[in-house]
């Protein structure tokens, strides 16, 4: 036999028993966004290298170590899988003229790449879903991205199981008048720092990831160093008193963490992030902020711009978590069994008149062959509500078997002249 091709590391396959979930948490994903008047975008997985490093930052640890990247030399360019959504919706916004002087607000729902360590939660491949809003400065637009998280937690039923954490970066001369300060700071405590490998090669390269440790030494350290906040303009701060001012009057709970700076180059501003701890250690289920001059460092006419990343796999895994029991559509509303001379097409002739009369129903119809006991059986594990029943005497008479697979009601046989009705009726309660 030959040798069993097995998929690469880090990359997941969804079994059928996992999808449905999936599909459930994608369409609440979908009709929150539709809810807040978002229009959906589909853009390409594979993006030039160069859109990455110069949109999300060449001395981030994406563009540094986790990038997917290859070239073809006959075409002398560098590809890269897309790391991120944020870059690839502002390229295709700026190319297609969408947010030239106008406004917009816009989602999309894809696959990511990044090389890391897989871990439970995390692959190579993984999925994100994000939200992003051109041309909008003011704080509202940062507050209207907080309280459609909100609203989707809630219709997810994890809303007291995810925590908002927020913070304000300021302007890139806030940044590096920061920067400064805390690099001076770190260097007189090298001995500290260099228990955290990656955190001493950030200290050339992107000192303020470092507030970001998980080395518990360092992060002490960190409460003695200065606030980023002491270095913020007023404009910063004013629009971020706006935006804690509306979250407060809407009732949105949050904590402002100094520390929280986010992973990307280009965030200025509003950053804020949901956390659960309800995976174990704390994680990000969501995060985001503002991004005002992204726009122009790409090459499009300057247009602020927020939005937010959720990542699906933790989200799907912390549904799971929080609602074992969840109920969801089925695969299979109505199943049809047929057996005997002459009964395969018209079982074929009655499927498809239910799947036109009912295209919002999950018909599905046997074809494997095998006695009635054996299809009864199939039926059953596909958890339909009803199997419809066609013998040699039922095409003879033009009637159906109606049978409730959950018992709920007895088994009637109707003309299938009346079966449309009746199914009407058994569907509508």
């Amino acid at each position: 036999m030959s040798k069993t091709i097995q998929a690469l590391r880090g990359m997941n396959d969804l079994s059928p028993n996992e999808s449905p979930l999936w599909q459930w948490v994608e369409g609440q994903l979908r009709e929150t966004f539709a809810t807040y008047g978002y229009s959906e975008i589909r853009s390409p997985i594979i993006e030039s290298t160069d859109l990455f490093k110069r949109g999300v930052g060449e001395a981030t640890d994406i563009v540094e170590k986790e990038m997917f990247t290859f070239s073809r030399d006959e075409e002398k360019e560098s590809f890269t899988l897309r790391p991120e959504g944020t870059a690839g919706c502002v390229r295709a916004a700026i190319e297609h003229g969408w947010i030239y002087n106008q406004e917009q607000r816009l989602w999309y729902i894809g696959p990511m790449f990044r090389y890391e360590r897989p871990q439970k939660g995390r692959y190579r491949q993984f999925h994100q879903a994000g939200v992003e809003i051109f041309g909008i400065p003011n704080a509202e637009a940062d507050a209207e991205l907080i309280l459609l998280t909100a609203r989707l937690w809630e219709k997810l039923g994890i809303r007291q199981h995810v925590k908002l954490q927020l913070n304000s970066i300021g302007g890139l001369d806030v940044r590096t008048q920061y920067r400064e300060a805390l690099v001076a700071f770190l260097q007189n405590h090298l001995d500290v720092l260099k228990q955290d490998p990656d955190s001493e090669r950030r200290l050339t390269t992107n000192p303020l990831r470092i507030l970001d440790t998980k080395n518990q030494a360092l992060q002490a350290l960190l409460n003695h160093a200065p606030k980023l906040h002491d270095f913020l303009d007023e404009e910063s701060k004013a629009h971020f008193a706006r935006l804690c001012t509306i979250l407060d009057d809407m009732g949105v709970e949050y904590e402002i963490n100094q520390k929280l700076v986010r992973g990307l180059d280009y965030y200025n501003k509003t950053v804020f992030e949901w956390v659960t701890d309800a995976l174990g250690s704390q994680g990000t289920v969501c995060g985001g902020g503002r991004y005002d001059g992204l726009v122009a460092q790409l090459g499009g006419h300057a247009s602020e711009g927020v939005g937010f990343a959720i990542g699906l796999e933790r989200l799907v895994l912390l549904v799971q978590e929080i609602n074992p029991h969840i109920r969801l559509p089925r695969t299979v509303d109505i199943y049809i069994l047929h057996s005997g001379e002459g009964t395969t097409s018209p079982a074929f002739r009655l499927a498809e008149l239910i799947r036109q009369a009912f295209p919002h129903l999950r018909t599905m119809l046997h074809t494997s062959g095998g006695n009635f006991k054996k299809q009864f059986k199939r039926a059953d594990k596909s958890g339909a509500k009803l199997a419809l029943v066609l013998g040699e005497n039922e095409v003879a008479e033009g009637t159906v078997v109606i049978k409730d697979l959950f018992g709920e009601s007895e088994q009637i046989t109707v003309q299938q002249c009346e079966l449309i009705a009746e199914l009407q009726q058994r569907f509508s309660q």
